[in-house]
């Protein structure tokens, strides 16, 4: 079980992710009951049946699922998760990046998979709150070293909309 890092402190989370099985789709998947993260296809799918079973939905998006799919459904979102399947697969920034400026979601953003506390600034920067740390890796190395590896940073983000020369004058 991963590793949740929330507000840059260690968490419990109380959430769990829906995988299919083996010869499960996403029409005939059960869906279990509590807060649940679904894949994007058991949401596209069974939309209705879900917000009408569960007042807490979260969503999983993968690399290549696009976020405009679900643009118009954010509202229904408490938690967002977004898959890094390997460390050098950076599609998920732009993913989390999206979500936060193009489509101002407010909710929680959480980063999922193959995540390192090599990574965690910068996720912070793109819009991710919370960080489900890769099995193995060290939760109190990763939270003292991992969002203060640089004391500043010039470009803009999502985190710091201003660039480093305008917030020095």
């Amino acid at each position: 079980m991963a590793q949740l890092i929330k507000n840059n402190s260690a968490t419990v989370d109380t959430w769990q992710t829906l995988q299919l099985g083996e010869g499960e789709t996403p029409e005939t998947v059960a869906l279990p009951a509590g807060d649940v993260i679904f894949p994007l296809a058991v949401w596209q799918a069974r939309k209705a049946e879900i917000i009408s079973c569960h007042k807490r939905i979260g969503l999983l998006i993968q690399p290549d699922e696009r976020v405009e799919d679900i643009a118009a459904d954010l509202e229904y979102f408490i938690v967002i998760a977004v898959n890094f399947p390997k460390f050098v697969d950076g599609r998920g920034y732009s993913t989390a990046s999206l979500l936060r400026q193009r489509y101002a979601y407010q909710g929680e953003l959480r980063a999922v998979g193959d995540v390192l506390h090599d990574q965690l600034f910068f996720m912070q920067r793109v819009g991710f709150d919370s960080y489900a740390l890769k099995d193995g890796k060290n939760l109190v190395h990763a939270i003292e070293a991992g969002f203060k590896p640089f004391s500043d940073a010039y470009q803009a983000s999502t985190s710091q909309p201003q660039p480093y020369f305008r917030r020095r004058a």
